[in-house]
């Protein structure tokens, strides 16, 4: 690269200028993105509430964990015979998972419990996973056994992050904005960070199987630095209360706080549907990359088989972020339920007529389904909850959903490697959950705070 830069600033006359004219362009195009990025991550006064700083924060996140994602997926699914890959992805849930699902329902109350420092709970999650990827880096390629103690560290920092996120999101809403599109603009910038991240962390694997890493933990190093740019109101808990997700009271500081009640049937059961379909997401994730592996769809490579699928589950979570932030969360008891049967319809259409064209259905539904039902989520907080108590709600909501991500997954991995028994089993969950939380969907949609009022 010197030698280049050397012959394009003291070669001939025609190679200095073209190479000059190459290096202008190359600038003016870069700042030109820059621009534009800027001016959509500041729009609609984000720039103004500190919004921006969140957006710009969570695609640098969502990069950093694609990186290690691709690291991790290649040595312990790709470049091992199907059977052994089962065995190391088993291991992986062990050691990794098993843990997490102990530690993630006191993640969020543990948080909870540290509002004036949220800056720096982001930052401390970022600096993590920066030094864990670094570590990772030189035993990667062996997978062995240390490598799964630090894949837990990493899984707890990304999920720490999560809950922050979701707690500080509505400390930077600007006027007139929305909890749903600005969580969506959040969720949107990730989707798009992953996407750029993906083929980036394919094209370091070519180099070396911990390049991926050593990526990951440049990126987690900015992460650490930009945290601390986020604005001082994301640390205040000023006029909070700690939320108990139950039927319980909102607990304040010196106990419960008068006035506030439990978060009402309408919050609790959105919950519990999200958490159904975050439980599908896990199952699809892992139960689909093995069977797909295994049992190619119709005339396709492996590859391509899964290729199809994460396009699709891709493309309609995108498509379903864009599209909650249109209908902005009206009537987010209606778009729950839709979301849930519309799930359930996918997937026992693919038990039914399992094939290529069913699969990438499922995976697509499951992707929209998923981002409208969280939008819609959220707005049933904002709308039940009480400002005092919505930071901590958000903190133990997500909490919830991350262990039923990682209980899907478990399951994904433990059945038999047969698409129709593993869409049966996925249909069978969202039908349960759709039962269950339909009534409590369907009835009051208001917490009795809010009726009081």
């Amino acid at each position: 690269m010197a030698c280049v830069a050397r012959t394009v600033t003291s070669g001939p006359g025609p190679i200095r200028k073209a190479g000059l004219a190459v290096a202008r362009a190359a600038h003016r195009s870069g700042s030109a993105t820059r621009h534009r990025i800027r001016r959509h991550t500041h729009a609609g006064g984000a720039g103004e509430s500190g919004l921006a700083k969140l957006i710009e924060l969570h695609a640098v996140n969502s990069a950093g964990d694609m990186l290690i994602t691709i690291a991790l997926a290649s040595t312990i699914f790709f470049s091992v015979p199907t059977g052994e890959a089962r065995g190391r992805v088993a291991l992986y849930l062990l050691v990794t998972m098993a843990p997490f699902a102990l530690l993630a329902p006191v993640v969020g109350p543990l948080l909870d419990r540290i509002p004036h420092g949220r800056r720096a709970a982001m930052a401390v999650s970022m600096l993590v996973r920066a030094i864990l990827a670094w570590t990772m880096a030189s035993v990667v390629s062996t997978a062995g056994l240390e490598l799964y103690p630090a894949a837990l560290g990493v899984l707890v920092g990304s999920k720490a992050y999560g809950v922050v996120r979701s707690a500080v999101v509505p400390r930077l809403l600007p006027a007139r904005t929305t909890l749903v599109k600005a969580n969506s603009r959040v969720t949107l910038a990730g989707l798009l960070a992953t996407a750029v991240a993906a083929p980036l962390g394919g094209l370091l694997h070519l180099i070396s199987p911990g390049a991926p890493l050593y990526g990951a933990f440049v990126i987690f190093v900015g992460g650490t630095l930009l945290s601390f740019s986020l604005p001082h109101k994301v640390d205040s808990s000023k006029g909070e209360a700690r939320a108990e997700l139950s039927s319980g009271e909102y607990l304040g500081a010196d106990g419960p706080a008068k006035g506030l009640r439990s978060v009402g049937p309408a919050v609790l059961s959105a919950l519990g549907a999200n958490a159904a379909l975050r439980f599908l997401s896990g199952f699809l994730t892992l139960f689909l990359a093995f069977l797909l592996r295994e049992h190619p769809l119709g005339g396709l490579s492996a590859a391509f088989s899964l290729g199809v699928v994460v396009v699709a589950a891709g493309v309609g979570n995108a498509f379903g972020t864009a599209l909650g932030s249109w209908l902005r969360a009206r009537l987010p008891e209606k778009i729950i339920a839709t979301a849930l049967f519309c799930a359930l319809t996918a997937a026992a259409a693919a038990a039914a007529w399992y094939g290529t064209l069913t699969i990438a259905l499922v995976a697509a539904v499951a992707g929209i389904s998923q981002a409208l039902s969280k939008l819609s989520l959220d707005s049933t907080i904002q709308r039940d909850v009480p400002e005092q108590s919505r930071t901590s709600a958000f903190a133990r909501s997500e909490t919830a959903l991350q262990l039923a991500w990682v209980i899907g997954g478990a399951l994904g991995i433990v059945l038999p490697l047969n698409g129709t028994v593993g869409m049966s089993v996925a249909a069978t969950v969202v039908a349960l959950g759709f039962v269950v939380a339909l009534r409590g969907l369907s009835g009051p949609t208001r917490a009795p705070h809010t009726r009081a009022a």
